[in-house]
C-alpha cells in the first residue's frame, strides 16, 4: 500500500513538472500584441529579421528612417517607429506591433475583395472626411482618387497607408480635422474610387487655392476644378 502511494506522488509530481513546461513554453511563444493566444512576429529593440527589414523600408520610404536597411532593430528604428506612430496618433512606445504593422501597410486584415483590405477603406474614407467635408460627393471621390492614383505611381509610396502617412504629405493628420470620424458618405466614396471612379482624370495632387500659397502646389499643370479644390498632375 505504502508503495502504491509513493508511486502515486512520483507520478503526479512528473505529471505537475510537465504541465508546467508546456505553460512556459506556450507563453513565450503564443503570445502576441493583444494577448490573443496565437503566435505573432512583434518586432522590437533587439529583433532582427525580414520583418525587421520591411519595416525599415517601409519607414525609408515614408521619410522617417534614414539608416541602412539591414534587419536589426536598434535605437535608429526604434526612433523612427516612435515618430510614425506619433503622428499616426496611435500609442508611440516605439514598438512594431500589429496596429502599427497594419498603419505601415504590412499587416493583415479582412478583404474587401479587392487588393485592399477593410482597414484601407476606413483609412481612406476618414482622409476624405478630413480633407473633403463640405465638398460635394465628387469631389469626395476625387480626393480619395488621388491616394489611388499616389499608390499606383512610381513616386509614392505604394499602399493607402504609406501614401497618407507620408511624411508631410497631407496637413490633416496632424490637426484637429484628423479626429473628425468617417461618414456614411466618406465610406461610400472610398468604395467608389477602389471600384474604379476617378473624377480628378488621373491627379496625384490638389490644393484650394484659397488656403495655400504653396509655389510648387500653384506651379503644377491642373487637370480638372471640382468645388474648392484644383486636381493636378
Amino acid at each position: 500500500m505504502i508503495k502504491n502511494r509513493n508511486f502515486i506522488k512520483v507520478f503526479s509530481f512528473i505529471t505537475a513538472g510537465i504541465l508546467l513546461i508546456s505553460c512556459i513554453a506556450y507563453s513565450t511563444t503564443g503570445s502576441n500584441e493583444n494577448g490573443a493566444g496565437s503566435i505573432s512576429t512583434l518586432s522590437k529593440l533587439g529583433s532582427r529579421g525580414d520583418e525587421v527589414r520591411q519595416i525599415q523600408k517601409k519607414l525609408k520610404e515614408l521619410g522617417y528612417y534614414k539608416g541602412t536597411v539591414d534587419g536589426i532593430y536598434g535605437t535608429a528604428t526604434k526612433k523612427a517607429v516612435t515618430a510614425f506612430q506619433k503622428n499616426c496618433g496611435i500609442t508611440a512606445d516605439g514598438i512594431a506591433g500589429a496596429k502599427t504593422l497594419r498603419f505601415l501597410g504590412l499587416g493583415s486584415s479582412s478583404s474587401t475583395g479587392s487588393s485592399y483590405t477593410n482597414s484601407d477603406v476606413r483609412l481612406l474614407a476618414k482622409l476624405i472626411a478630413a480633407e473633403a467635408r463640405g465638398e460635394s460627393y465628387k469631389g469626395q471621390v476625387a480626393v480619395g482618387a488621388v491616394v489611388l492614383n499616389r499608390v499606383a505611381h512610381a513616386s509614392f509610396p505604394d499602399s493607402i497607408s504609406g501614401v497618407i502617412y507620408q511624411k508631410g504629405a497631407f496637413s490633416c493628420v496632424n490637426d484637429s480635422n484628423w479626429s473628425v470620424a468617417p461618414t456614411t458618405e466618406s465610406l461610400k466614396a472610398a468604395q467608389d474610387c477602389i471600384n474604379g471612379w476617378d473624377p480628378s482624370g488621373g491627379a496625384i495632387y490638389y490644393y484650394n487655392p484659397a488656403k495655400t500659397s504653396n509655389a510648387f502646389m500653384h506651379s503644377r499643370p491642373v487637370i480638372t476644378v471640382i468645388g474648392r479644390h484644383r486636381f493636378c498632375s
